[in-house]
């Protein structure tokens, strides 16, 4: 539940560890601030209004002439930043019903209640930042205004947007910080990715904190230990392939002038036979590493391959898409299409090709209507020099190289070959290349 709730990036999740002690920090901030400190300073606050009240209203019924309370009045209310004000006449009304605010206004309220006695009546007047509490007197009704600034500490707001702004500085600074810590980490994925879909990977220099320069000096000289590898074999196959060659031809020489024997027919087919699967052996050992993937219209390649296809006898029908422009290797994809419409023509009476792009993926499906493969060998066929048949008859296929040229080219480019079942009734086979 926790790993489906957290951020998949590194930069999301970075920001959790920073931003989460921060609210942490200022929710314990709030609690003591505000149930501890700020609670006691203002139940003190209201205690100190009560004991003035109730001094007042004790030294009131002390004072017995009219002229007397008068002056007592603008005493207490010069002296104690309160507003006393006798009400002669006047019975003690309950005030109107209002919602408390917080529960700062409730401590200041209860702690009225319990520390003054007698009858009286407490409103809170939000809007004037007065609170009004009628002491009912012999008299009448005692009328005593009491600022918020004398029942609530001051400096409260300020607290608050001092804390919430430093927090806010605080993520920003830590937002700029950490994106610029991921920048070198993405740009590391994303040569990574070029290199995996054999792509050129240009201006990529180590950068970022010293576990990330690490990471991208091994990723340089993976790199450099790949091309070397891949020049190397390339050169290994140029002269193999001269080797390899040059007796054939003399064999084919010597076959040529021994005449029309039917050991010598027997023996040309065995030479024919031994090309054909040095063919196939190279073409699958090289690849498509030396070619480099450019953009490419993936309508317009599949126009040429099926109608190459065609022109051997393929009945194929084609739905792709406009405007799929996908950076690949164009000689490797069209060597990996070719190879899979010869196996449906081989096999199968109608073929149907259909490119689309489904997400993040250029998706290629070949459908025909052949016999098919069974479930448990379609793994089994991509191997090299794999045949369903065991005869090794050329009539019946090629030399078992096929499809394993296939899914060698495509995962060269990132991509990835997947036989399954055909809406058609034989074999589809769905070649899948990131764009």
């Amino acid at each position: 539940m926790l790993k489906r709730l957290l951020p998949r990036s590194l930069f999301g999740r970075a920001i959790i560890i920073v931003v989460t002690p921060v609210i942490l920090l200022q929710l314990v901030a709030a609690y003591v601030f505000y149930d501890r400190l700020l609670e006691n300073v203002t139940e003190r606050l209201a205690r100190g209004v009560a004991g003035d009240i109730a001094f007042v209203t004790s030294a009131l019924d002390r004072t017995p002439s009219t002229e007397g309370q008068f002056e007592l009045l603008e005493l207490a209310t010069a002296r104690m930043n309160l507003n006393f004000e006798l009400l002669r006449g006047l019975s003690l009304t309950p005030p109107e019903q209002r919602p408390r605010r917080n529960p700062i206004e409730a401590v200041a309220v209860d702690t009225i209640n319990r520390n003054l006695t007698g009858n009286f009546t407490i409103d809170n007047l939000a809007e004037e930042k007065t609170f009004v509490i009628d002491v009912a007197r012999p008299q009448g009704v005692l009328r005593v205004l009491v600022p918020h600034n004398r029942m609530f500490a001051r400096g409260t707001n300020v607290l608050m947007l001092w804390t919430v702004g430093s927090s806010l500085l605080l993520l920003a600074v830590a937002i700029l910080f950490l994106r610029n810590q991921v920048r070198p980490i993405r740009r590391l994925a994303e040569a990574a990715d070029l290199l995996g879909r054999g792509m050129e990977v240009r201006d990529f220099k180590p950068a970022g904190a010293a576990e990330v320069r690490q990471a991208a000096d091994a990723f340089l000289r993976m790199r450099e230990r790949i091309d070397r590898q891949i020049r190397q074999r390339t050169e290994m196959l140029a002269g193999v392939s001269h080797d390899l060659r040059t007796p054939l031809t003399r064999m084919r020489l010597a076959l040529a002038m021994l005449g029309d024997s039917p050991d010598a027919e027997d023996l040309k087919a065995d030479v024919a036979d031994m090309e054909r699967m040095i063919g196939g052996y190279l073409a699958f050992a090289r690849g498509a590493a030396a070619e480099t993937a450019e953009a490419t219209d993936i309508r317009v390649l599949l126009d040429e391959v099926v109608a190459d296809a065609r022109r051997n006898g393929a009945d194929i029908e084609l739905h792709a898409e406009s405007g799929l422009i996908v950076d690949v290797r164009q000689q490797g994809l069209r060597r990996c299409l070719a190879n899979l419409l010869a196996n449906a023509h081989r096999y199968a009476k109608h073929t149907v090709v259909s490119a689309g792009r489904q997400g993040k993926l250029l998706e290629i499906t070949v459908d025909d209507d052949g016999p098919g493969v069974p479930a448990e060998e379609r793994e089994a066929v991509f191997r090299p020099f794999y045949r369903l048949d065991p005869s090794r008859n050329p009539e019946t296929g090629g030399v078992g190289l096929g499809l394993a040229i296939v899914r060698d080219t495509v995962r060269a480019q990132g991509g990835d070959v997947i036989l399954s079942e055909s809406p058609q009734g034989g074999l589809r086979a769905t070649v899948r290349l990131p764009v």
